[in-house]
């Protein structure tokens, strides 16, 4: 379900200009924020929604749309925010705390969006492109809603840690401890 990125060549990059010898330890893990924001989780999921209003008294004849719609969701770490108050280093061992996962993205490609089944009346008009577009709001604050119950933070954090472990291997690090610190949960949107 979820995957991790291929993020071979900015880290490498980053490795570069962590490893210069003139850098203090500390300023070469602080190179981490040069990442920005860290998608290292894409999942796609797929929203059924539907509508009818067959039940309108002053309205003759059934109106009914399915639609199935594939979401592109990505979810990653704001590196950006991690500053030398977030990292403890004592010679070969490290611990970094970061941020909470958050949602990145989510995408609605138009070719992922499907009428499954259309039914219109002969005196009905057909869905219109603000009402499918309503629908495609709706799916969208399902995914949103649902989002943590796919897994997605988790499987975040699980892959942040390997590629962030990766790169302090790369500095010489041995005994490496990454944790996240969820108490800004209630304070920021994910």
């Amino acid at each position: 379900m979820g995957k991790i990125r291929h993020y071979v060549l900015p880290v490498f990059l980053l490795l570069m200009l962590a490893c210069s010898p003139k850098q203090d330890p500390l300023e070469k893990v602080l190179s981490i924020r040069e990442m920005g924001e860290l998608a290292t989780t894409e999942y796609t999921v797929t929203r059924i929604v539907k509508a009818s209003d067959d039940k309108t008294w002053y309205k003759i004849g059934e109106r009914k749309i399915l639609m199935s719609v594939e979401a592109t969701v990505k979810a990653g770490i704001d590196l950006r925010s991690v500053d030398a108050d977030n990292i403890t280093i004592s010679g070969k061992s490290i611990r970094i705390l970061l941020p909470p996962p958050k949602l990145i993205s989510l995408k609605l490609p138009p070719e992922k969006i499907k009428v499954e089944y259309q039914e219109v009346g002969v005196l009905r008009q057909d869905f219109t492109n603000a009402e499918r577009d309503a629908l495609l709001a709706q799916a969208e604050a399902q995914i949103n809603r649902d989002i943590e119950a796919t897994g997605i933070f988790q499987t975040t954090e699980k892959n942040t840690r390997f590629v962030l472990t990766r790169f302090l291997q790369q500095l010489g690090y041995e005994n490496i401890d990454i944790s996240f610190n969820h108490s800004f949960l209630n304070q920021e949107n994910r």
